[in-house]
């Protein structure tokens, strides 16, 4: 793949930016973080308005640890597509690292409303509920979660972790038997069942 998109980067600006962009994105996967910058210079540089390019550049500055610019990126290539999913989840994910946890939770409802069923996405609202300190929200959005993915065991397991914490035993029990019926192994699932069954 490396070596027929190389053979792009000589065209015009257009392919160019196309075939730096999907290096850059190879690159990246494969943790060369220096290649993965550089083809996303050259991607970024041949079409300022790429939102893929500007994706990417993002991604190994976030990589690097620069949030901030991260974001900037990321904000760019949605002002030069609106509907750019892969921007706006790494905005919400860098805005979660700045601890800016109202706007990480704005991406990812936005996003919500445009992917219905990412797991991912649901995923991240259930965290940020958690992060916020609102077991109910938190709960509400594991039970969309496991309506989507309903063999998780560590979603599951969160959920036990969470009834349990508001103090519903009943609740707890169900969700925790549960994730130790998909994962038999996880020995703080084991511990909490033990104890339950004591008690």
């Amino acid at each position: 793949a490396l070596e027929t998109l190389k053979m792009f980067e000589k065209r015009d600006s257009r392919v160019k930016s196309a075939a730096a962009t999907n290096l850059s994105f190879l690159y990246y996967l494969e943790n060369e973080l220096a290649q993965a910058t550089n083809y996303a210079d050259l991607a970024v540089n041949s079409d300022r308005y790429n939102p893929a390019a500007l994706t990417n550049k993002g991604n190994t500055v976030f990589a690097n640890g620069d949030y901030e610019k991260a974001a900037e990126f990321y904000k760019e290539a949605l002002r030069n597509d609106s509907s750019c999913t892969e921007a706006l989840y790494n905005l919400g994910l860098t805005y979660k690292m700045l601890n800016r946890i109202d706007e990480a939770l704005d991406c990812f409802q936005k996003l919500h409303a445009i992917l219905r069923d990412s797991a991912q996405v649901i995923h991240q609202i259930a965290q940020i509920y958690e992060i916020l300190e609102d077991p109910n929200q938190a709960i509400e959005w594991l039970l969309q979660l496991i309506s989507v993915v309903p063999t998780d065991p560590h979603i599951l397991s969160k959920l036990g972790k969470l009834y349990d914490s508001e103090g519903d035993k009943s609740q707890a029990f169900h969700y925790y038997y549960e994730s130790y019926r998909y994962f038999p192994s996880n020995i703080e699932v084991i511990e909490w069942l033990g104890a339950y069954y004591i008690d």
